[in-house]
């Protein structure tokens, strides 16, 4: 499924794995490597062959087998080791390098009948990531990226784009703590300065690292 093919950088493939815990935890393993480099490397005896593997990948899986753990009113008939199981087949390291880990509800009925619009048209939503796309290639012009999620954690740490201490307070104690690795701490930080585009401003407060750190993990710290 993710055998990559011969891409320009610019090109960008969309994946999404549904039941992703049914798939074995070796084959998801395997896109620790590209998550992370945004390449393959397939070594032989005499050669090394590297082949480009940037994407966007999207993962959705059920909280047990059954899928009804942790439902309101339902009732999960799961013993709790096949929870365990079922959850470990997301690895620590391979959830580290996602940069959104969320848990939804099942929608409401009321919510499924309502006739209401949705809040944001899709033109509007378009119109946000256009301009916050253009802010992010603005800041990165004269470096090698252009957009946030390629620039190096390392980067961002340094003094002249390195977010306030006051802002970035929560995402330092979730780091000290062990609640996230530098890895994690870098993706938040990426995901802090897009919201940060989104919402034109010029760099992330507290709000944008809070509700990155959250997406990240689902907490506060």
């Amino acid at each position: 499924m993710f055998v990559p093919s011969v891409l320009s950088p610019i090109q960008l493939y969309f994946r999404l794995v549904d039941e992703a815990a049914e798939f074995s935890r070796v084959a998801l393993d395997a896109l620790r490597q590209p998550l992370e480099s945004g390449s393959i490397e397939v070594s032989r005896t005499g050669f090394t062959a590297r082949f480009p593997a940037r994407f966007q990948l999207v993962m959705a899986m059920n909280p047990c087998p059954c899928g009804n753990y942790g439902v309101r009113g339902s009732e999960c008939t799961c013993p709790s080791i096949a929870i365990r199981r079922y959850a470990a087949r997301l690895s620590g390291p391979l959830r580290d390098r996602l940069d959104i880990e969320l848990h939804v509800s099942r929608i409401a009925t009321s919510d499924a009948v309502s006739d209401a619009a949705s809040r944001t048209t899709s033109a509007e939503a378009r119109q946000r990531v256009v301009s916050a796309r253009e802010r992010a290639a603005a800041r990165w012009r004269g470096t090698p990226w252009s957009r946030n999620a390629d620039v190096p954690g390392a980067r961002l740490r340094q003094a002249d784009v390195r977010v306030g201490a006051d802002a970035r307070a929560p995402l330092d104690r979730a780091l000290e703590k062990g609640l996230i690795t530098l890895r994690g701490y870098d993706r938040v930080l990426r995901v802090a300065w897009t919201m940060a585009d989104l919402d034109d401003c010029e760099r992330p407060g507290r709000d944008q690292i809070g509700r990155a750190l959250f997406m990240k993990r689902g907490y506060a710290a």
